[in-house]
């Protein structure tokens, strides 16, 4: 924000003391504004910790704050990656062939789980299936 009024031309210490207000009256809080990300990445976009963490970084949060919000929780992330494979399956159909599993593996790594998250998901989805 200091560099964008310092381009539109406001002095140096009109902006120290603006910020300061902001920040006083809490307007200008990082660290709320990372928790409200985080929510907003896993619980509403269904985004993995990698794809949350780039979603973070693009609003223009540092990384000291990115990475005291982020912890790494991994059933919570399995949490969140099922809610996605059920959505996500429900809207497809099932997952039956090599290429359809390729696929939604793909999906899943675009959308930032780890490799080792999606394996655990996709091997429930092959023992529930082979339960029905």
């Amino acid at each position: 924000m200091t560099e964008r009024l310092a381009r539109k031309g406001f002095a140096q210490d009109v902006i120290s003391a603006t910020l300061q207000d902001l920040k006083k009256s809490g307007f200008i809080d990082d660290q709320a504004l990372a928790v409200g990300l985080k929510r907003q990445a896993c619980e509403g976009k269904l985004l993995g910790q990698g794809a949350a963490r780039i979603f973070m970084y693009k609003r223009g949060l540092t990384r000291e704050i990115v990475d005291a919000v982020l912890e790494y929780d991994e059933d919570e992330e399995l949490q969140t990656l099922r809610r996605l494979l059920e959505k996500r399956t429900r809207l497809s159909g099932e997952v039956r062939t090599p290429a359809e599993r390729r696929k939604l593996w793909n999906f899943l790594l675009r959308r930032g789980y780890s490799t080792s998250i999606i394996r655990r998901a996709i091997q429930e989805i092959d023992f529930d299936e082979e339960a029905s």
